[in-house]
């Protein structure tokens, strides 16, 4: 039985496993059809599917509230990436679509991209729609038959924004997949399937890659986890740099593979980013994800809330303790509660000593639990920074742009941001990670490169 994270009175509707097998074969049938469409009848059926999803936009940030507990202002930002997201991609097909030759070449030639065939998207709960949305709207534009397993937790939101996708294109085109791990397995695993692109933890991931390690040609895209830092260098703008910490921090309760769970902060100004950052955590308290006033909505599940309470149940120099809370007053005011999976944030200060070996500093909690150390010189940082098996973000504050070039330099993570939250990342760029965070196959801009097999061509005269 499911219930929603924000209200556990309110049982979500079951939802079935499907068939992977029948859906891989729908779309394998429906392949040979689809790739020989042109790229504008794909962009038609494309921008047919927005204006489908831009109709129920609301019901879309409703759902993905009612599942995941996603504070409501988050969920409608996200339906609106979602249909962003689609002119972005078929900006991106036009551009890394278009054949071209080599004029040094001695004989005529002709490079060309084709699509491979199946994809299998498997996405998270997190950003439940946007995030998987992204792959699918490539694979399909590069002429890829498509197959959407969305996270357990968001089943129902995204069977709707199936549906909606669904009926813009030919039958088998793009089709839904309900189920948990063995459905993905199966998926990934089938032969007919050609490209896999999947968003979660790096256990998952790596079971990922080890099911297709025996079909070299099989394209896996893995987004996985983070565990990044905010440095904060002696000449920042400390209310700036509080600011977009904790920002990153809380937002989607710290259940974002960006948000910012690490601070490095030179020694000369710790004493005050401390004292910003203490009461900025003062004033986020947990509140009905469906007010708009809410900020910081519940954890995802039980579990998740049993992991958050082990990890502020561990011994430390905890500046902000973070709670577990088992109701909320809603609205404000009123004696009416909501019973759900709700914490508050947590601030740990660490040694420079001790940090690099804490399950806190080193480990994903994928909760509003942050940790601070203190650094004597840049370089220090930087080597702190570095040592975590993750590298997906990370965030420096100075007022030197130089300084900051040279720290991105040293820096092993797939996005950098000067002044900026972790979290920052716009659908206009690429976005992804190395080591633990993924396998250099990014999200957001660029995407459909990942999409297609390239195929040269040469002729005699």
């Amino acid at each position: 039985m499911r219930y929603s994270p924000g209200d556990l009175s309110v049982r979500l509707p079951d939802i079935a496993d499907g068939d992977a097998l029948v859906a891989v074969s729908a779309a394998d049938k429906a392949f040979s059809e689809w790739r020989r469409t042109s790229l504008d009848e794909r962009i038609a059926h494309l921008r047919d599917a927005g204006q489908r999803i831009a109709a129920i936009k609301d019901e879309l940030a409703h759902g993905i509230t009612i599942e995941t507990g996603k504070p409501i202002t988050e969920a409608t930002a996200e339906v609106g990436f979602v249909v962003a997201k689609i002119e972005l991609a078929i900006a991106d097909a036009k551009r890394y679509l278009a054949e071209f030759s080599e004029a040094d070449n001695a004989r005529p030639n002709v490079v060309r991209r084709r699509p491979r065939g199946v994809a299998a998207v498997i996405g998270p709960f997190n950003f439940p729609i946007h995030l998987a949305h992204g792959a699918i709207v490539a694979y399909l534009l590069a002429g890829n038959t498509v197959i959407f397993k969305p996270s357990p937790f968001a089943a129902g939101v995204c069977g709707s924004y199936g549906k909606a996708m669904a009926q813009a294109f030919p039958p088998g085109v793009f089709g839904v997949v309900q189920g948990g791990v063995a459905i993905g397995q199966a998926l990934v695993s089938d032969p007919r399937v050609r490209s896999i692109c999947f968003t979660g933890s790096v256990n998952a991931g790596r079971a990922i890659a080890r099911a297709c390690v025996d079909d070299v040609s099989k394209d896996v895209a893995l987004e996985l986890g983070g565990k990044n830092a905010a440095i904060v260098c002696g000449d920042a703008d400390l209310d700036l740099a509080a600011t977009a910490i904790v920002d990153a921090a809380i937002a989607t309760t710290g259940q974002r593979c960006n948000s910012t769970s690490r601070v490095l902060v030179d020694s000369a100004v710790a004493a005050d980013l401390i004292d910003r950052l203490r009461s900025a955590l003062a004033q986020i308290a947990p509140g009905d994800p469906l007010e708009t006033a809410t900020r910081l909505g519940p954890l995802i599940s039980a579990e998740s809330a049993d992991r958050f309470a082990c990890a502020i149940a561990l011994p430390g120099d905890w500046l902000t303790p973070g709670q577990r809370i088992e109701s909320i007053s809603t609205p404000i005011g009123t004696a009416a509660t909501k019973r759900g999976h709700y914490v508050t944030p947590a601030l740990l200060r660490l040694t420079a000593d001790e940090a690099p070996s804490h399950p806190l500093f080193r480990d994903e909690v994928f909760a509003p639990l942050l940790t601070i150390t203190s650094t004597t010189a840049d370089a220090q940082a930087i080597a702190l920074s570095n040592a975590t098996p993750f590298g997906l973000t990370a965030s420096v504050f100075t007022r030197d742009a130089v300084r900051f070039g040279a720290m991105a330099d040293e820096l092993n993570v797939g996005n950098v941001y000067h002044d900026l939250p972790t979290t920052l990342s716009p659908g206009t760029l690429p976005f992804g990670g190395h080591a633990n965070s993924g396998n250099g196959h990014p999200g957001g801009r660029g995407f459909i490169r990942f999409a297609t097999d390239e195929q040269v061509i040469q002729r005699r005269e």
